[in-house]
């Protein structure tokens, strides 16, 4: 794939922020770059990499309208040798593809993704940031740009990859707990919906039990399935939890839940990690009688979440071992960071090192 370059000089280029900073806010810096290609006439076209800058759509888009979009979020990080590396970034192109089948978009072939990623990561090296809990967070993301204003699916998109340098998704980072809402008066998804897709209009549908989560005294909204009978997602993360003999619980993946790389990541590294359909009054009991000693979500921002308190939409509150971080989760916290940050072996080969244009 040949990939053309309009790069701003090194004199215009803004990397230099990094200096000096102690840490980093999530998502809100912007690296001087990003790859973007086109689709029309059932073929992709015009790979770029070009200043990050506003998109030009029409008005009548219809991802502005109807929501035709989706997005994944992957990371890449730099190495006591200098070198980036990017972490199962593959594994996040073919997510995106199984994201547009159910959205009605094309699939973005996923040797053009890592191709323009792997170019943008080579450009915007100066951008990776060594930071405590930081990482250069990496955003590809597909929307609809046809001008129609009839429910179909867009016939035109555009494919862009940007990145952005980021600290821990939560204030604190991994040392410190959160509490979650058992609610049942939102749901994220239903059966023979777009559960299992990462889309913007997911997320969007969100953001109310969130607030109303936030309002509680809660972090994030644990969803439970439609019938308020089975756990399934916390907020945009998987769940988990570990049970007293050490084995880590996360719940199956469904057509309503989203499958999480490092969920998938998770039950390739521990042998005694499994799936399983779990019960929410199964689940109170066990946290209850300390069966169920500790629980988190697991996510490619945050990565590991621990979770120390549950409350309820009746106002009981329940918590998880004595609400700290407990030594299994800590554990894989330190084994999944550490074969990300190149501190421990990589004997999966989910690293890939960016290669030098």
């Amino acid at each position: 794939m040949e990939i053309s370059l309009n790069l701003l000089p090194e004199s215009e280029r803004r990397h230099s922020v990094l200096k000096g900073m102690d840490s980093l806010p999530f998502g809100k810096l912007r690296c001087d770059h990003m790859f973007v290609m086109d689709y029309a006439d059932k073929e992709w076209s015009n790979p770029r990499i070009v200043p990050y800058a506003n998109f030009s759509i029409p008005p009548g888009a219809i991802a502005l309208h109807y929501g035709q979009a989706i997005f994944e979020g992957a990371k890449a990080f730099r190495h006591e040798d200098g070198e980036i590396y990017t972490f199962r970034f593959e594994k996040n192109a073919e997510r995106l593809n199984k994201s547009a089948d159910i959205m009605c978009m094309p699939h973005v072939p996923v040797d053009m993704q890592v191709q323009g990623l792997m170019r943008l990561l080579d450009i915007e090296r100066e951008w990776c940031p060594t930071i405590p809990e930081s990482s250069l967070y990496i955003r590809p993301f597909l929307f609809a740009t046809e001008d129609a204003l009839g429910v179909k699916p867009s016939d035109k998109f555009t494919y862009c990859i940007m990145l952005s340098p980021s600290g821990p998704y939560y204030a604190g980072g991994f040392n410190k707990t959160v509490t979650l809402l058992i609610t049942e008066q939102f749901h994220r998804a239903t059966p023979g919906g777009t559960g299992a897709a990462k889309a913007a209009g997911n997320y969007a549908a969100s953001l109310r039990a969130q607030l109303f989560a936030q309002s509680k005294g809660a972090a994030q909204v644990l969803y439970l399935d439609a019938t308020n009978t089975y756990l399934e997602e916390v907020g945009a993360m998987n769940h988990f939890h570990v049970m007293r003999d050490g084995s880590v619980v996360i719940p199956e993946f469904t057509d309503t839940i989203l499958q999480s790389i490092t969920s998938e990541s998770v039950l390739e590294l521990l042998p005694n990690a499994r799936q399983e359909r779990v019960k929410l009054s199964d689940f109170t009991a066990m946290v209850k009688s300390g069966e169920i000693t500790e629980a988190g979500g697991f996510g490619t921002a945050a990565v590991i979440t621990p979770v120390g308190k549950y409350i309820t939409d009746a106002g009981d509150s329940f918590t998880v071992g004595d609400g700290s971080i407990g030594p299994v989760t800590r554990k894989l916290y330190e084994t999944y960071t550490g074969i990300q940050k190149g501190v421990l072996p990589d004997t999966k080969g989910w690293l890939k090192k960016v290669p030098h244009f």
